[in-house]
């Protein structure tokens, strides 16, 4: 399989406290050292994405998804790592210059909240248009012709391109902004929980609409989601993490059927079945440790895994492939 994104090492670290707290430490230290606490929201993570490929990515809230996604479409800068789509380099790339490199173009989003993500002022029409202007420097009939057919292949009537967002219902906001993501013809599309704010019915639309464009088009996708049943229907390959940091990580079918570590097992056990098994569900206690300079020989996941021990305390578990999985625990 050819790689179409090189994820290396990537880590994003976001200082702890606000502008003011470097004013405030100061202060309290009176001489002493003068470093700030950084909060470690991604932390040495890898992983490629092949041509054609649907890689998911879950975890629960606060475990670094969202971040993770924004660096890899250079939305914020990097810490660390380096990120290379096909043969560029893209973390090389300040954020705001990548905004206007040709290399913009070859990776799209589609965010979450489709309603928050277009621009109120925008007509539909003018929030598809919008990147084709910038990125593909298409004007008049071109890009007429060119919004049109996007719209059409989404789903989405040509009688509604004339329509702000709020005159349009989330389903259809949802087609615009997939719309406006697959307009410059992107050779990776992240998707960070495009169906999260939608009703069910509508869901399911959309995932279908999402599964026919991928077979028309020929993109890869980045798929964020807190729904493993989607996940385990949609995607090629899964990437679990916790804490800033990838866990498990192997073919969909292989990690939901039999989960390797502790906390993979705990999600997956957390999904709804219309017939339960007698075994007793595996259940996680206590609270996630904090990111905030969290202790590197320290396990990310000590203190809730029911298996933790002395040797969780001693050395952070490194990912390490087991068969055609990578899993990060002592025990798996």
């Amino acid at each position: 399989m050819t790689i179409l994104l090189d994820v290396a090492d990537v880590s994003k670290l976001f200082t702890a406290g606000g502008p003011g707290a470097w004013t405030r430490l100061k202060r309290r230290l009176a001489g002493g050292p003068q470093t700030l606490p950084k909060v470690h929201a991604v932390e040495d993570v890898s992983f490629v994405i092949n041509k054609g490929e649907t890689v998911g990515l879950v975890g629960e809230s606060g475990c670094g998804k969202s971040t993770l996604v924004r660096a890899l479409t250079r939305l914020v800068d990097l810490s660390e790592g380096s990120i290379k789509l096909g043969d560029r380099e893209l973390s090389l790339k300040a954020a705001r210059v990548f905004a206007r490199d040709r290399d913009r173009a070859r990776i799209q989003m589609v965010f979450q909240d489709a309603g928050e993500s277009i621009n109120p002022r925008f007509t539909a029409f003018d929030a598809i248009a919008d990147p084709l202007r910038r990125l593909r420097k298409l004007h008049g009939k071109a890009l007429i012709e060119r919004v049109e057919t996007v719209a059409t292949q989404c789903g989405l009537p040509p009688q509604l391109l004339s329509r702000f967002p709020h005159q349009l219902s989330g389903g259809q906001r949802a087609r615009v902004g997939i719309a406006r993501a697959i307009a410059v013809q992107p050779d990776l599309l992240v998707l960070d929980e495009p169906t999260a704010a939608l009703d069910v019915s509508v869901q399911v639309v959309i995932l279908q609409l999402l599964q026919r464009l991928k077979k028309d088009i020929g993109m890869s996708y980045l798929f964020v989601s807190h729904d493993l049943s989607v996940l385990r229907l949609l995607c090629d390959r899964v990437l679990v993490m916790y804490l800033g940091k990838i866990v498990e990580s192997g073919p969909a079918a292989t990690v939901f059927e039999k989960p390797l570590h502790p906390y993979t097992q705990a999600l997956v056990a957390a999904v709804p079945r219309l017939h339960q098994s007698g075994a007793e569900r595996l259940r996680l206690i206590g609270e996630p440790r904090s990111p905030i300079d969290p202790d590197p020989n320290v396990c990310r996941f000590y203190g809730r895994c029911p298996r933790g021990t002395d040797a969780c305390k001693a050395a952070m578990p490194a990912l390490r492939a087991l068969g055609d999985r990578q899993v990060a625990c002592h025990f798996a």
